[in-house]
């Protein structure tokens, strides 16, 4: 067993390795390795819309996408499939991309990620038996980021360190002119990471529609 056995299998859904851990003992019982998984790169998006739970007009259909295809994967690498939704209880999976080495806090306090920027998203995790060798650690890519543009993108300044301003969100979207809903959060749009990551702005909006 591998990263790479466990990226190969899951490329056909478009769904790429976000990170890896090591299990601290009984935290998933018989398991010593977590791999977490999410959209990899702009052909995610047209794979998930051509797929019948999409089609089918019933609730949480990327959800019950993502439960199916994972799930499946992780029966044939001998592993155990875990999901950030369908609690309680809640799955930790903020920690865990925490301690992956691959996600941080970000300036506006969402998550980002070394490859995905501020458009991280983790549609679930394998867990495995074996403790897989894993790379080393990336690198934060805020240290670097000139000016840091999510501190200043958000219309309403809804999102800033240590405050999220959930209502005046959810209020603005429905704002004449705000194009958050159609084309995604604002602020996670402005990082550069996020901009190089190609999520399709349908994608995005998505999922807006299920927050707003």
């Amino acid at each position: 067993m591998s990263l790479a056995r466990i990226e190969d299998r899951m490329a056909c859904h478009h769904l790429g390795v976000m990170g890896a851990l090591h299990l601290d003992e009984g935290e998933v019982p018989g398991h010593a390795t977590l791999v977490l998984l999410g959209p990899a790169g702009p052909k995610f998006w047209d794979h998930f819309t051509g797929c019948s739970e999409y089609r089918d007009e019933r609730p949480d259909p990327m959800d019950r996408w993502s439960t199916r295809v994972i799930t499946e994967a992780a029966q044939d690498l001998g592993g155990r499939a875990l999901f950030p939704f369908g609690g309680p209880p809640w799955q930790p999976f903020l920690d865990w991309a925490r301690r992956s080495g691959r996600a941080w806090p970000s300036p506006v306090g969402l998550l980002v990620h070394d490859a995905a920027g501020l458009m991280v998203s983790y549609r679930g995790a394998i867990a495995v038996p074996d403790r897989l060798d894993l790379p080393p650690d990336g690198a934060r890519p805020c240290d670097t980021c000139t000016g840091q543009p999510c501190l200043a993108a958000c219309p309403v300044d809804a999102l800033r360190p240590g405050a999220y301003d959930v209502p005046a969100c959810r209020a603005d979207l429905d704002r004449a002119g705000n194009d958050c809903r159609a084309r995604g959060c604002a602020v996670r749009r402005a990082c550069p990471v996020s901009q190089s990551h190609g999520r399709p702005e349908a994608q995005s909006a998505f999922h807006m529609g299920y927050f707003g």
